[in-house]
């Protein structure tokens, strides 16, 4: 029979009977035997005399446990040699409760172990295997999410080439734009600075003109004070004279008084009114032109078709396949596939932008708020519709009749424009601010006036741009 390995046997030595662990507090018992003292202790709980020792039974007539400080000192012998001996193998796998070098691998834990943790209570009924086997069928795993891995990797990498791409392209087109806007302002601050320089200019000829009539009143009126004063005198000379003297010649006297009253000139109130009134149309005209409002608008759902579907924030329509059940309130449309914005205008010029991509059925434009909403509508200004369409690749403006538009583009999105004031309804392409058309100016005779969509096909949906 082989001989005991001497390690092993030290081990053994410095091992607890009862946890099968290496010693924590050792003890000894007046039979000689070791324990922790917290094995031995808790084997002797409810027993109140009788002591007998956990591994021969030897009864101890004293509850003394002393500590066994040579077998303590022992121990950590053990474990640094445990440990020099897992670092001269080549591993650094040592258990960090016992020292041993790391040579098992619990299958329940998933964790590393040594031998003593094997044979300890913690792992006793667990699945243990070598290391070595463990690591290579976990490698087998590894290997498996590394090929998954690598292939979530190379989608990354592509999609962040592709967002790259798409991101250098959108710095082209922002770019693009900011060259544009910085060339539109440029042009809209010089047309102000000239439109600022002729109003001055003429506020300056204006301020001439008054400073003229000005010296021209003042000077008509010291001349005309200084001949009342020596009409006065005189005539208060003549007074003075006795009365034979003071007749001589009274009737040139009196037409002269008469032709003395001083008449102040209308015309010098009146001109300058007049000018300070035109100045002042002016000025405003030139207002109204730059002002134009940017609105937005979102659609009423109580003026909906029921065909129609809205958007959740009723700034999108879509043609719908079936018809909904909704109240038929006086606003609604019943006949055609329309929809009324909520916003209505009775002054000033605003506008908005409808998305209209690539539908192929729809039309956007402004409609009275008379407009017809049961029975049969045509889409017209007579009707109270402002309005262009596209039906199925033909654009066309809704005159009476209709009026083609041979585009050469086919827009993305369409600016609403509306002057109330002149009566004019305009449409745009506002990705380029080309004119699409523009309708002869109406007379809407105070009535208010909203935004207008129509679509007729599953395919088509119609956005409000923000």
């Amino acid at each position: 029979m082989a001989a005991e390995n001497p390690m092993e046997s030290l081990q053994k030595e410095v091992t607890c009977p009862i946890c099968l662990e290496y010693f924590t507090e050792p003890v000894t018992l007046e039979c000689g035997d070791n324990f922790c003292r917290a094995c031995v202790t808790q084997c002797w709980q409810g027993s109140d005399t009788d002591f007998s020792c956990p591994q021969c039974r030897e009864t101890v007539q004293q509850r003394n446990l002393k500590l066994n400080r040579q077998l303590a000192n022992v121990l950590e012998i053990v474990k640094q040699l445990n440990l020099h001996k897992a670092k001269g193998a080549g591993g650094d796998g040592v258990c960090g409760e016992h020292q041993e070098p790391l040579k098992l691998f619990c299958e329940e834990d998933q964790t590393p172990i040594c031998v003593l943790c094997d044979r300890s209570q913690a792992h006793r009924a667990h699945t243990v295997v070598l290391i070595e086997e463990a690591a290579q069928e976990y490698k087998k795993k590894i290997q498996t999410h590394l090929k998954t891995l690598r292939k979530e990797r190379e989608k990354l990498l592509r999609l962040n080439v592709i967002v790259k791409n798409r991101i250098q392209e959108y710095l082209k087109q922002t770019q693009t734009k900011r060259h544009k806007i910085v060339s539109e302002f440029q042009q809209l601050r010089q047309f102000l600075e000239e439109q600022e320089r002729l109003l001055l200019a003429q506020l300056e000829k204006l301020d001439k003109k008054v400073v003229k009539i000005q010296n021209e009143s003042t000077t008509k009126c010291s001349e005309e004070i200084s001949r009342l004063s020596e009409l006065i005198s005189e005539m208060e000379g003549k007074c003075q004279k006795p009365g034979s003297e003071f007749l001589q010649d009274v009737r040139s006297t009196l037409s002269r008084c008469e032709k003395g009253k001083f008449q102040q000139p209308a015309e010098i109130s009146l001109e300058l009114e007049k000018s300070l009134s035109d100045f002042a149309q002016k000025t405003i005209a030139l207002m109204e032109t730059l002002r134009k409002v940017k609105v937005n608008v979102t659609l009423d759902p109580d003026t909906a078709h029921p065909e129609l579907l809205l958007s959740e924030g009723q700034k999108s329509v879509r043609w719908g396949d079936k018809w909904h059940r909704l109240p038929n309130n006086p606003k609604r449309f019943d006949t055609l596939e329309c929809v009324l914005g909520c916003e209505g205008f009775t002054s000033g010029r605003y506008y908005w932008e409808v998305e209209v991509g690539g539908e192929i059925i729809w039309a956007v434009g402004v409609a009275r708020e008379s407009v017809r909403r049961k029975g049969l509508i045509c889409f017209n200004p007579e009707w109270g519709i402002w309005a262009v369409e596209q039906w199925w690749g033909e654009f066309q403006a809704l005159t009476s009749p209709k009026t083609p538009l041979p585009l050469s583009w086919v827009p993305k999105r369409i600016r609403v424009c509306l002057d109330y004031e002149q009566g004019l309804v305009t449409f745009l392409d506002a990705d380029n601010d080309a004119p699409i058309f523009t309708f002869p100016p109406a007379s809407f005779s105070g009535e208010r006036i909203h935004p207008w969509l129509w679509v007729q096909s599953e395919q088509s949906q119609l956005r409000l741009c923000p």
